[in-house]
């Protein structure tokens, strides 16, 4: 393990070298690359740093037990000892987290979709409740969201909703919330006092940037239409919203948020991308899974990932048998339990992929 973190503290002097070079300075692309790298390296550097006190700190303990002399001295060593030991199986372990590589795709932005699935009103009603969710976990981290486009649900909530989301290491958080979400409830329109199973889908695609993915402008039909707000009322009158249609792939984009149709036509290209992106990522991922026996992704959109019990008070991930009494606070947008154990299991299935030891 030392000779690998050795290799990346040479790593870690060449990137903090080159931070401050005003060439550096002046590319702006190369300096926030290079600088979300040194964040990176810093955190294993301090890692490093306890491994090596607490190496240091066995040897000195071993060699005053060793010795003897002083019956004070060897208490107090044995005590240190024995935390030191306690501490660097859990430190190791968490340094061969660190030391999986990570994919690229993860520091990136990312757009986020809501789309009501089965259930009529009361699934646009929990598409409603899970964009209420991913936003306040949002606003904890410090991240940025910007709403792309919607439709409500004539009941509340959301037929569908599209988001940006802006911050640091983006989509290698949220994109384990891809999936079929289930709720469990008494709808508000239900008379009986039943439990009803209604389900919304979840997408997050890895915001692409031009050099990732190209799009040929004349694969692109592109149509103007006029905003629409609640109760189809027209927010204004020019036609400033924009649909973009990949005629190649059928795939749509689409952006109502802005006045200005030149800003909407920016960002639903932006989308576009992405989304284009994310079908090429789709396919990789699928097959990374397979080879992988992955738990947590498979690739397949479509799948089941997680239920929310309001009568058990009770949020169940099914991929990985996690289940969580603290309802309430989860569609508060208290969901890093959730997505700390998804990231566990993902790169412990990593580490088995590669085989290393340290």
């Amino acid at each position: 393990m030392l000779d690998r973190l050795q290799i990346i503290k040479q790593r870690f002097d060449e990137v903090s070298d080159l931070i401050i070079q005003p060439d550096v300075i002046s590319d702006q692309k190369r300096y926030i690359q290079l600088n979300k790298e040194y964040k990176d390296l810093r955190i294993l550097m301090d890692k490093r740093a306890e491994f090596l006190e607490l190496t240091d700190n066995i040897n000195e303990a071993e060699e005053i037990i060793a010795d003897g002399s002083d019956a004070e001295m060897v208490e107090m060593a044995k005590l240190q000892l024995e935390e030191a030991k306690t501490r660097l199986p859990k430190l190791e372990e968490e340094i061969k987290f660190l030391l999986v590589p990570k994919d690229p795709e993860d520091a990136k932005n990312a757009v986020m979709e809501i789309r009501a699935g089965t259930g009529g009103d009361e699934a646009s009603i929990f598409a409603g409740d899970l964009f209420r969710m991913y936003t306040k976990y949002c606003e904890g981290k410090g991240w940025k969201t910007n709403v792309i486009d919607f439709n409500e649900g004539t009941s509340g909530g959301f037929k569908e909703v599209q988001f940006e989301i802006e911050g640091e290491d983006v989509y290698g958080t949220l994109k384990f919330e891809a999936g079929v979400h289930r709720v469990q409830r008494v709808p508000q329109t239900e008379t009986q006092g039943r439990v009803h199973t209604s389900a919304a889908t979840v997408m997050v695609f890895p915001e692409a940037e031009e050099f990732d993915i190209e799009v040929n402008p004349k694969d692109v039909r592109i149509d103007f239409f006029c905003s629409s707000g609640p109760g189809g009322q027209s927010v204004n009158t020019t036609y400033s919203a924009v649909r973009l249609t990949h005629v190649p792939t059928g795939i749509v984009a689409q952006c109502q948020d802005q006045k200005s149709q030149h800003k909407n036509k920016e960002k639903a290209f932006r989308v576009l991308r992405s989304r284009l992106y994310d079908l090429e990522l789709a396919k990789k991922q699928a097959e990374d899974a397979l080879k992988r026996g992955s738990m947590v992704t498979s690739g397949d959109r479509s799948a089941k990932i997680r239920t929310y019990n309001y009568p058990q008070g009770r949020v169940t991930d099914h991929r990985i048998n996690l289940t969580l009494y603290n309802l309430g606070n989860i569609m508060n947008g208290d969901i890093q339990e959730i997505i700390d154990e998804l990231q566990l299991v993902s790169n412990t299935e990593k580490l088995k992929e590669t085989g290393e030891t340290f």
